[in-house]
């Protein structure tokens, strides 16, 4: 992404905000994993997509008078050439002002001072802080802390929730954000099709996940845009299952629910096949119910089609295709099969953060059609889960590119085994 495209994120976001108000955004902090190590930083994404900076310890701030009138500024970390010699060069304000278009760029430490002169002028009466929580025991974000101050001190300046307006904003994924949703799908592709054609009765769950993060690692450095969920046989049960420790016996179905990233923008593809290349009779029965749900669902979504409806629809769906293969005696029962739900967001999270008080479909969203099926009984579990692009007079399976139909997994699969047999 450009600098126009952060640029015009903030534009339409101070557009939202009431006058006379101001507007402070984090972009993280790095957490301590052990003893004298930290996790990986990870670049708040609200943050990310109105900056396009992807550093820790950076605050944006903005100021909207009576007129409507905005002034902004960004809060960087300082030059540290001994620090920097451990952990790598800081980017400097002609690099911070190329990738976000402000050119008002301070450091870091002037922060506190600024935000009191700010807070007692007189001049603001809103305050405008990302104060999303997932849980009420979520670890105090900086933005929280802030918050938690300001009442203390400036208890006249009316805490606003800016999460709420960007929400508002990532619902409808502009053409960069499709262009490179569709490179991550292409990303995707190349991982899954190296582990469908490594695919080997023996194999263990962990060289699956080599062979995905090889895939994604001829793109670029990001690799997996979540953690991958790989699995085997009865571990397929475990929806999100993280151990890559079990392995594949002959017969066992694979399960994989994975993704990749390009440009900050993800994707989430699942795919179901059998070890050993060959769709045994009860895997195939499900997996077409499944398939042909998927099928269904990219033939009616559209415009003005409710979200809700979405989820409901593939469950009532695949429930009718489960009752005419003879598996499910009631449609009603379909929770013994079908254990979550059908239909989340995708794009700068996985998850993605929308506005969900938006209850019909509309052009420019992308969001994941996912049809799981879970047959304890038989020792089947697996899901084919797409990216769903609605468009103007209907939507686009994005991640049609990945082999998802029973003949094209296994033609893929068998181009693996000649290919070893070659090699051999």
């Amino acid at each position: 992404m450009d600098r126009t495209f952060h640029s015009g994120n903030r534009k339409r976001l101070y557009e939202k905000m009431k006058e006379n108000s101001l507007l402070v955004l984090f972009s993280g902090t790095q957490v301590r994993k052990t003893n004298d190590e930290d996790y990986p930083f990870y670049t708040d994404r609200n943050f990310l997509y109105l900056t396009g900076l992807d550093s820790r310890e950076f605050v944006l701030a903005a100021r909207k008078d009576a007129g409507g009138k905005v002034e902004e500024c960004v809060f960087i970390l300082p030059p540290d050439p001994l620090q920097e010699r451990w952990t790598g060069e800081r980017l400097k304000p002609e690099q911070v002002a190329e990738l976000s278009g402000i050119t008002d760029i301070r450091e870091n430490g002037q922060f506190a001072q600024q935000m009191h002169a700010w807070a007692v002028s007189g001049d603001y009466a809103y305050l405008y802080l990302d104060l999303f929580r997932v849980s009420p025991t979520d670890r105090d974000s900086p933005a929280q802390r802030l918050a938690a101050a300001v009442r203390e001190e400036y208890p006249y300046l009316r805490m606003e929730n800016a999460n709420i307006l960007i929400r508002s904003l990532r619902t409808i994924k502009q053409p960069c954000e499709i262009a490179a949703m569709r490179e991550a799908e292409k990303i995707t592709r190349d991982g899954i099709v190296a582990m469908m054609k490594a695919s080997r009765p023996g194999m263990y769950e962990y060289q699956y996940k080599a062979e995905f993060d090889y895939a994604l690692g001829q793109h670029g450095p990001q690799g997996p845009a979540f953690p991958s969920i790989i699995s085997a046989g009865r571990n397929n049960f475990c929806i999100h299952y993280y151990q890559y420790k079990g392995q594949a016996l002959d017969g066992d179905m694979m399960l994989n629910d994975v993704g990749a990233w390009y440009d900050n923008l993800m994707n989430d593809v699942s795919r179901g096949w059998p070890c050993n290349g060959k769709f045994g009779e009860k895997q195939r029965l499900l997996y077409e119910c499944a398939l042909r749900t998927s099928d269904y669902m990219f033939a009616i979504i559209g415009p003005g089609m409710k979200m809700a409806d979405v989820d409901k629809t593939i469950r009532a769906y695949n429930a009718k295709m489960l009752k005419e293969a003879g598996v499910l005696s009631r449609t009603e029962d379909i929770g013994t099969y079908m254990w979550h739900g059908g239909a989340h967001h995708v794009g700068y999270d996985v998850h993605d953060t929308v506005d969900f008080a938006v209850e019909e479909t509309a052009p420019g969203m992308v969001f994941c059609v996912d049809i799981g099926i879970y047959h304890e009984e038989w020792g089947i579990g697996f899901r084919l889960e797409d990216n769903c692009l609605v468009t103007e007079n209907g939507c686009e399976n994005l991640s049609a590119v990945t082999p998802r139909t029973v003949e094209a997994i296994e033609e893929t699969m068998k181009k693996g085994l000649v290919s070893a047999a070659g090699v051999l």
